[in-house]
């Protein structure tokens, strides 16, 4: 090892010691630069119930990092004239409703389908209970809008991957797991891979997921499903992941050449604006380099694959509930192996408040349902969108407006309109995928939660998330209790302007958070929106 080698793994053993701890569930992480590898080590604990440590033959789930193997599997198929991720998805599943267009294969890989999420409406309206078998499938076909039009947008969508598994599954004549263990995983020696389709099975080797309980201690992380496929169902090793990597970013094995430059077309929305979201696969910049690579996160546990394919540079992050972002520490391990004489100037760093007061507050898009807060946080302008990502984010100054990275794959676009008479900003021009609406400043003080609730206590129910909503106040606090299929979810509503209210988790088992804007008849309510991250314009209508 060179002494540059030997530098590089003190640092890194640096940045992961934290995680070293023999009480708490940890990582596994794995460096190859340039065919070598130089970083291979476990931390933390691989179970707690038992005090197994994490190591190198730890086995974990990569979560939606499984998407672009599920792409790779669609276009081997395609390769054989079987199907075409350029036809409709209702080509294959006709039972599917046609709503504002019927979306390609490709567009579901993309994200940019348009079709709302059966998870996303699933934690909604149940929290983490599990959903029965076919309850995926059935959310899919229930719904009777979108949330945009076929390659408008992106929004994440496990929903589309879990469609786009039964397609291949359906022309493959064999389940969807039993297509990738023959036709991927055995062809390249992974043999610590495979699809598992719940969290109740116990497989060789493999971590526990650990959730924290709130209260110091653990749960597990179990899946709110039994047929989670490829939208997040893998389970590997750091070893087997490297190995992926090398084929990833070097000579291939599978695939033609022509389906791997379809996996690594970006697509492009319907303003003209370029993506960064290929098939299963995000190509985004960093410093001078570029990052293929895609993360994943799971219920007690998260993941993120990267390599930088110039430098021949591969990492793999699995963790199984440690407090950590392996997003944040794969970008870190970059940093530390490349160094500044390779990767030059450090990204533009978040923008001062100074100069920026009168951007501050809350502003809101009755029509699309978006909220945002611009706040300061220490010294710096950040904004949260309780409908895009609930946790802030900082503005990055731009020619064109203040650039916010949701690290979803999308850029947003910040540009404030300021009134001459009144002095500040009292609006945002919002840019989305090229996409611009406007959101109104909404008052620097909310209605009383009296005044708020008015007319809108009451039972609702809404046939696309198949729930009943109720909505109550006791002790001073105003309630929203979902009924979904398997189970139930409460909230927390909080007025924020006239008619809009912010909702977040009131109990350990619910995790969405996201906007509610009533619409009123007189001075009862007799519908309200919802909008979460990845669920666009719900509706709940009151009950007679």
């Amino acid at each position: 090892m060179t002494q540059d080698s030997q530098d590089n793994v003190e640092r890194l053993d640096a940045l992961f010691e934290r995680f070293n701890k023999g009480d708490q569930p940890g990582l596994v992480v794995a460096v190859a630069h340039r065919g070598a590898i130089l970083y291979r080590r476990g931390f933390g604990l691989a179970s707690l119930e038992h005090g197994v440590i994490n190591t190198a033959a730890t086995r974990l789930r990569i979560g939606s990092t499984s998407k672009h193997f599920t792409c790779l599997a669609a276009l081997l198929l395609a390769e054989e004239g079987k199907l075409d991720i350029d036809a409709g998805i209702r080509t294959y599943m006709p039972e599917l409703p046609l709503l504002a267009g019927d979306p390609t294969l490709r567009q579901l890989m993309t994200h940019t389908g348009g079709y709302r999420c059966y998870l996303d409406l699933t934690l909604l309206a149940q929290g983490v209970a599990t959903l029965p078998r076919g309850g995926a499938l059935a959310a899919q076909v229930r719904q009777r809008a979108v949330n945009f039009p076929p390659g408008e947008r992106m929004i994440y969508c496990n929903g589309g991957y879990h469609l786009l598994s039964l397609v291949i599954g359906r022309v493959s004549g064999m389940s969807f797991e039993t297509f990738l263990k023959e036709r991927i995983f055995n062809v390249m020696g992974m043999v610590d891979t495979e699809s598992v389709a719940d969290d109740m099975q116990i497989r060789p080797r493999m971590a526990t997921q650990h959730v924290p309980d709130g209260k110091g201690g653990f749960m597990r992380g179990l899946f709110p499903a039994w047929e989670v496929l490829g939208e997040g169902g893998i389970v590997s090793t750091v070893d087997d992941m490297l190995l992926w990597l090398a084929h990833l970013r070097g000579s291939k094995r599978l695939g033609s050449e022509a389906s791997w430059r379809e996996m690594l077309t970006k697509p492009r929305y319907s303003s003209g604006a370029e993506g960064v979201y290929a098939l299963g696969l995000m190509r985004t910049p960093h410093r001078n380099v570029e990052f293929l690579h895609h993360a994943g996160g799971v219920f007690g546990g998260a993941c993120q694959m990267l390599t930088v394919v110039e430098h021949a540079l591969d990492v793999i992050i699995l963790t199984n509930g440690a407090a950590a972002n392996p997003v944040e520490l794969a970008t870190q391990v970059v940093d530390i192996v490349l160094g500044d004489s390779i990767l030059g100037a450090k990204p533009a760093a978040p923008t001062q408040t100074a100069g920026y007061e009168s951007l501050l507050g809350k502003y809101h898009s009755r029509e699309s349902g978006t909220y945002c807060v611009i706040a300061d946080h220490d010294g710096q302008v950040n904004a949260i969108f309780h409908n895009v990502k609930h946790m802030p984010l900082p503005l990055i100054e731009t020619a064109d407006g203040l650039r916010v990275d949701d690290g979803a794959g999308g850029t947003l676009l910040i540009k404030p309109r300021t009134s001459a008479a009144e002095g500040r900003v009292t609006a945002v021009e919002l840019v989305d995928c090229g996409h611009a609406e406007i959101l109104e400043r909404l008052p620097d003080t909310a209605q009383s939660l009296s005044d708020a609730s008015a007319g809108l206590e009451g039972t609702y129910h809404s046939s696309d998330a198949a729930a009943r909503a109720t909505i109550a106040m006791a002790n001073d606090e105003l309630t929203l209790t979902m009924e979904g299929v398997a189970g139930s979810a409460n909230y927390r509503l909080n007025p924020v302007g006239n008619g809009v209210f912010t909702f977040d988790p009131a109990g350990q088992s619910t995790v969405i958070c996201g906007v509610l804007t009533v619409q009123r008849s007189g001075k009862q309510v007799a519908h309200f929106r919802i909008d979460t991250t990845r669920t666009r314009n719900l509706k709940f209508t009151r009950e007679a």
